[in-house]
């Protein structure tokens, strides 16, 4: 997961407004390959790494990821259907997706396809790099009376 966090660290500030998420792909505990939340509309961390290792099966290779995938496909496809469809193996998330349209989601996407789904892994350092990232309940306006 350290991999993961530095490499989503090379997300900013391109990344703005989405959160600076990284990825490795671990093969028999050698790192295969490595992504970061591209600039929006670009893709995330998860499909950047996925697109620098051949083939569909991936059933041997472990993602590591700091931020739950995203379940839902907006401007970019949905990372947890990308990871399903190359058959990976297991994800280790450090940290949910407390955007409303995730929120867990992308996660039981994950495990109701088969995949190992492991979190918690490195959560508070996760937590603090990413945390001013994140979605937040936008705050109602104030008025002066």
């Amino acid at each position: 997961m350290r991999v993961a966090l530095e490499a989503g660290r090379h997300a900013l500030p391109d990344c703005a407004p989405n959160p600076p998420v990284g990825c490795a792909l671990v093969r028999d505990r050698e790192v295969i390959a490595t992504g970061f939340t591209s600039p929006p509309g670009l893709p995330h961390a998860e499909p950047a790494a996925l697109n620098q290792v051949p083939g569909e099966d991936l059933s041997d290779v472990a993602a590591f990821v700091t931020l739950e995938p995203c379940s839902f496909h907006q401007r970019t496809p949905s990372c947890a259907r990308e990871l399903i469809a190359r058959r990976i193996g297991a994800v280790y998330v450090a940290i949910r997706d407390p955007h409303p349209r995730n929120r867990g989601a992308g996660l039981e996407l994950l495990r109701e396809a088969g995949i190992d789904v492991i979190e918690g892994v490195c959560a508070d350092q996760a937590s603090r790099e990413l945390g001013p990232h994140l979605w937040r309940k936008p705050h109602p306006p104030t008025t002066d009376q």
